[in-house]
């Protein structure tokens, strides 16, 4: 029986997966990666290439068939080139077309329309020639500007590394005090009153692990132990503290006594005392026998 074993109930429902959180450095990440990673990978993207319904059946118009509704998202699939570019949450679709009822389906994709725009970001005062598609552009109306499209959307319905790095950029601009717009105070005032609302959801930590890959933010780990490595050992430490200690002790003897000697000599009176009472402990006499 399954519950004959201490791991029993863990086994009821089959193996437990293992994840990239699990073992070795993807063990170590922070806290404020995995909710990075949970809004990337995990989070339910928004419908794009198909009308979701409503309710749990659907009555057929002709027919009168009822059905169940399943709103089951098509497989998607990220070429290098989206990477390069803004595609608003499009990607390539692999399927079967039948271009005529007499001959045997074949293999299709489908490839969103792209074509090459400028957009401009307001808070990192730049313009960018970027690959997009019309619903990228859809959107970026629709959001009332390219930063806010950013900062609104969601890293999986921004799907592009590129998108995600901006936003990143975008993020890192806000939390300095938009320092790139410090010749115009009132336009740099004005950004940061607007954009303060986006700036709550995130903390500091967030923000620098937001936008890195899987590899990237084992790199930034990485560096991160190999720092905290290289520090002095603590016997070493140790030594430092008791070293210190023992020449505060001393001067402020020497400071405090009432003798005529210089602070000098007092000091080398104590060192030596320290340094024969240690030699007492060590030293042993013979034995008679």
């Amino acid at each position: 029986m399954a519950s004959a074993t201490p791991q029993g109930a863990k086994l009821l429902y089959g193996l437990r997966k293992s994840n990239k959180f699990a073992k070795g450095l993807g063990a170590m990440l922070p806290q404020a990666y995995r909710k990075f990673w949970n809004e990337w990978k995990n989070q339910t993207p928004a419908a794009v290439h198909y009308v979701p319904k409503d309710g749990m059946f659907q009555r057929e118009d002709i027919t009168g068939l009822v059905s169940p509704i399943q709103n089951v998202p098509l497989p998607l699939i990220d070429p290098p080139e989206a990477h390069d570019g803004i595609w608003g949450g499009e990607a390539v679709i692999k399927g079967f077309q039948k271009r005529n009822q007499y001959k045997r389906r074949v293999p299709h994709f489908w490839v969103p329309v792209l074509r090459r725009s400028v957009v401009h970001s307001r808070v990192l005062n730049e313009y960018m020639a970027v690959t997009v598609t019309d619903r990228t552009l859809a959107q970026i109306h629709d959001h009332h500007g390219f930063d806010h499209y950013l900062l609104k959307t969601p890293a999986c319905d921004l799907r592009s590394l590129l998108a995600i790095k901006l936003k990143k950029k975008v993020l890192e601009e806000l939390a300095a005090g938009c320092p790139r717009l410090a010749a115009e105070p009132s336009k740099q005032q004005e950004y940061l009153k607007e954009f303060a609302c986006y700036l709550e959801q995130y903390t500091p930590e967030e923000i620098e692990w937001y936008g890195l890959t899987y590899t990237e933010a084992l790199m930034k780990m990485k560096s991160i132990t190999e720092e905290h490595d290289a520090q002095l050992p603590q016997k070493l430490l140790f030594r430092q503290k008791l070293i210190e200690q023992l020449r505060e002790a001393g001067i402020r003897e020497a400071q405090e006594g009432e003798s005529g000697g210089s602070e000098v000599e007092e000091l080398k009176g104590i060192k030596d005392s320290a340094s024969s009472s240690w030699l007492s402990k060590l030293s042993f006499k013979p034995k008679n026998w």
